[in-house]
């Protein structure tokens, strides 16, 4: 018997199994990088490259005003970063560390103080804010914020052990701001939330989802109560409204006479020009607040409409609000001591 024609066949075969075997890891790694490939692309496109993270135990990554209050008022910022250059790559957040960067920033945060605090110390953190133009896609700024939103809860959890010294404290944020600001209430312990006094959302909306996920997010219902959220977003009618801020909102109230029914309240808008006496309403149907008497319609840049007064929010009702701060934080205080 010719042993080599009968086993031909069987060599063949086993010529071939082992091409496969050399072949299936090669094919397997090539599969594989491209799907690496893939999903890298997918992921760099919504990010671009990412500026160092903040670290909070280092003085430059806050604004800090102690004035050894009874109470403090933690402030994050809205967006006053646009895209800029890392190199030749566009980057979409704030670099803590860029002196330019870090100046718009700190204007907010020098004027927030200066409207706001009153006897309240004051900390504000630098963080990796998502830039201006990420929001003319709501998609894409849900997508880009959890890394802003990140270092804000970083910053908070530094804050409680490191500054705060257990002492009571007010919670307020501006649009991108105050959204981060609703993670940090989400995340906080009973043991902490027993110290806030009060959380203002500014010009963000406030959502049925948030509020299920959150026992702890509760609406105000008038000028003293403490524990609770405050929040509203100005328009001159309905059809201002922009979506990515305030759709949705299912909390509000009048920053001016702080109550949660429709009755107008006049106030004084405190400008470099003089002053202008405005009112404004809650609108039942869409939550909004509506301001009445303001000539100026031009919208603001890159997510603005026409009516919308979403810029002008820290604006309108400082006064206001820095005396309700100091009302809310005064009633804490004496139900504290009973």
């Amino acid at each position: 018997m010719n042993y080599f024609v009968s086993l031909q066949p069987n060599c063949h075969r086993l010529v071939d199994m082992n091409r496969f075997r050399t072949l299936f890891p090669c094919l397997l790694g090539i599969t594989m990088l491209l799907l690496s490939a893939s999903w890298v692309e997918s992921w760099v496109t919504p990010y671009g490259p990412l500026p160092p993270a903040p670290d909070y135990s280092d003085s430059s990554q806050w604004f800090i005003r102690h004035r050894g209050g009874e109470a403090d008022l933690f402030y994050i910022i809205s967006t006053e970063t646009g895209d800029h250059l890392i190199g030749s790559d566009t980057c979409h957040f704030a670099d803590t560390r860029d002196a330019y960067l870090r100046g718009r920033m700190e204007h907010e945060m020098v004027a927030v103080d200066s409207f706001y605090s009153g006897r309240l110390n004051y900390y504000s953190p630098f963080y990796r804010q998502v830039s201006m133009q990420s929001w003319a896609d709501a998609a894409v700024a849900m997508e880009r914020i959890p890394l802003a939103i990140a270092d804000v809860e970083r910053s908070w959890q530094y804050y409680l052990d490191h500054l705060n010294q257990g002492r009571p404290f007010i919670l307020a944020g501006f649009s991108q701001g105050a959204h981060a600001m609703t993670a940090i209430i989400q995340h906080m312990p009973d043991s902490v939330y027993s110290r806030m006094i009060a959380a203002y959302a500014i010009g963000y909306r406030i959502t049925q989802a948030d509020i299920d996920a959150c026992p702890n997010i509760r609406s105000a219902q008038g000028a003293t109560d403490t524990g609770v959220t405050i929040c509203f977003n100005s328009v001159d009618s309905p059809e201002a409204e922009i979506p990515v801020v305030s759709a949705g909102n299912v909390i509000n109230i009048n920053p001016v006479n702080w109550r949660t029914d429709t009755v107008s309240a006049p106030f004084v808008y405190y400008s470099r020009k003089g002053t202008d006496t405005l009112s404004c309403h809650l609108d039942a149907a869409t939550r909004l607040l509506i301001v009445e008497g303001f000539g100026d319609r031009t919208p603001m840049p890159v997510i603005g409409k026409p009516g919308n007064y979403h810029h002008m929010e820290l604006r309108f009702y400082h006064p206001y609000i820095r005396q309700n701060m100091a009302d809310r934080t005064a009633a804490f205080l004496r139900r504290l001591a009973e």
